[in-house]
């Protein structure tokens, strides 16, 4: 059975049910005219007539429209029953009537996040995004991963991430952001490949397992790409030559239970009150308690712990660090919507 078979029985159920209701106002209705019932007579009268009950002397109309009630009512009850049964046996039915009601789900997401594999990255990615508050849909083929997705409340889609109706289905031209963790390079090429044809606008980060991959995903469209052994072996190193440093930075982002400090970048929208002033005039450290360690110009250009003067203008991105509910506070008073 396909989703088109799905939805034909769906029509057909509803088609029933309409039938059934019709039926029995239009015996509330002859039995009110026919016998002089009030209303909840005539309810009582009509389920009993539908069930093959007869719970009132009737008179020859009343007893010519029960048997008309009778033949109708039964047929249409044993084609619902029959259809009902039908649905329950058919295991594949329930299945594609779950999927159906799950791509209702994601037709509605708008700026989403796909990830592709949920693998061990892709795992946590999908936790960090899910905690904070994103919109997710991750395309898995594995069952027992997609199964993962299932327990954790995370939208998925048993489908591969490598065919073009897989990304289409995730919703692809309405997402912010695709993230491509599939294990085999050649695989995360091609996601890469179909997903910036399908949409230029899209922001891609890819995972590349061995070297030299690296250029073919940016060539292929991807916008950020990220060898976990490559930084993996560069906070080894990290920790071995600055081991206090590592521990900070480790204490402070990763464990959010002692410092709960967050790295966030802030797009300064046109309403900000300290566009065009200076960075110590903004009172952003004075008011939100919040350090801004970089500012990323509109031309692409970086500023590197910038001076207390130095400028900050509309479209700049602020790359600030301080306590998360620091960081929200600062975000409401801009009234900022993340596009991320």
């Amino acid at each position: 059975m396909d989703i088109l078979s799905l939805t034909r029985k769906i029509r057909f159920a509803k088609l029933l049910f309409l039938s059934l209701l019709l039926l029995f106002l239009v015996g509330i209705i002859g039995f009110m005219v026919l016998e002089k019932l009030s209303v909840i007579e005539a309810m009582y009268l009509t389920i009993g007539t539908l069930t093959t009950v007869a719970p009132f002397e009737l008179h020859d109309e009343g007893r010519l429209f029960s048997m008309f009630l009778i033949m109708v009512g039964f047929g249409l009850i044993a084609a619902m029953a029959a259809f009902i049964g039908n649905i329950l046996m058919d295991v594949n039915g329930l299945a594609l009537y779950r999927r159906r009601k799950l791509q209702k789900k994601i037709d509605k997401m708008r700026g989403h996040y796909i990830i592709c594999g949920h693998g061990q990255i892709g795992q946590i990615v999908a936790a960090e995004l899910h905690q904070h508050g994103k919109e997710i849909v991750v395309l898995e083929r594995d069952e027992h991963a997609a199964s993962r997705c299932r327990e954790e409340g995370i939208t998925y889609l048993t489908q591969d991430a490598t065919d073009e109706s897989a990304l289409i289905n995730a919703g692809i031209e309405r997402a912010h952001s695709l993230i491509s963790l599939v294990n085999r390079d050649a695989d995360n090429v091609f996601i890469v490949v179909t997903a910036r044809a399908l949409n230029q606008d899209i922001f891609i980060s890819a995972r590349a397992n061995s070297r030299g991959v690296e250029n073919r995903l940016y060539h292929a469209g991807a916008n950020h790409v990220v060898s976990p052994y490559a930084s993996a072996a560069v906070r080894i190193i990290q920790n071995m030559l600055r081991p206090t440093v590592s521990d900070f930075l480790g204490s402070a982002i990763d464990n959010k239970e002692e410092l709960r400090l967050e790295m966030e970048e802030i797009l300064v929208p046109k309403n900000a009150s300290f566009a065009g002033k200076a960075l110590m005039d903004s009172n952003i450290r004075n008011e939100f308690d919040l350090i801004v360690v970089a500012i990323k110009r509109l031309d692409g250009s970086r500023v590197f712990n910038p001076s207390s003067l130095e400028p900050i203008n509309i479209g700049d991105t602020l790359i600030t660090i301080g306590p998360q509910a620091n960081i929200d506070l600062f975000l409401e008073k801009l009234n900022y919507k993340d596009s991320r």
